[in-house]
């Protein structure tokens, strides 16, 4: 028997759930909750082989939760049921340990086989989800600004000119030039402001 914690902080939605996977017969929901912190405490009470975990709820968020459970829990697989799939979103519960990662339009059917897969250790995820996280795998890597450059950018980002950058870096303004240069080509950026912006979104200064 598998062994079931609902953590979703709509009572309707649990009542559902339970029905749904209690009409399986190798499925047994064994505790609710209705918050983060609720379902922390029962997973390590209880310890099923599974739990479900709404993203958003009162109380801390299902992220967080399924990271404690996780820790606290070790044989505890949490799988993520929820409206929501942003990127973040699904980043934020994967990278915290959850083992799967369903949308509630899912079918009884297919929920019933998610917890299954999920209880035998398989990681789960919906179609449109699993496209995320390819897409997100395949983003290409940021580029690599030298020690210099990256120098160089972050005096621009104080504002100071190419002359001001030379006095400061003790070069010339022709080197200062040619660092920028070499550092809006590899930003694929035209322009100081946008090296700048481009730099500070990829977390190079």
């Amino acid at each position: 028997m598998i062994t079931i914690l609902l953590v979703d902080d709509h009572p309707v939605v649990r009542h559902g759930l339970r029905g749904m996977l209690d009409a399986e017969p190798d499925l047994s929901v064994v505790g609710e909750a209705s918050s983060g912190a609720e379902g922390v405490e029962l997973a390590v009470a209880l310890k099923p082989r599974v739990v479900l975990m709404d993203l958003r709820m009162p109380g801390g968020d299902g992220v967080s939760a399924t990271e404690r459970i996780v820790a606290a829990a070790p044989g505890v697989r949490v799988l993520v049921l929820t409206t929501y799939e942003s990127d973040r979103d699904i980043l934020r519960a994967i990278e915290a340990g959850a083992g799967g990662y369903l949308l509630k339009d899912a079918s009884p059917q297919e929920l019933a086989e998610a917890v299954r897969a999920a209880a035998r250790g398989e990681t789960v995820l919906a179609p449109s989800v699993a496209s995320t996280l390819v897409r997100q795998v395949r983003k290409p890597a940021p580029p690599a600004l030298s020690a210099r450059e990256a120098e160089v950018l972050r005096l621009v980002a104080r504002g100071l000119t190419n002359a001001d950058i030379g006095k400061a870096l003790f070069i010339s303004e022709a080197t200062v030039k040619t660092h920028l240069l070499r550092a809006f080509n590899k930003l694929d950026v035209a322009d100081r402001t946008a090296a700048v912006t481009t730099a500070m979104e990829h977390g190079l200064l």
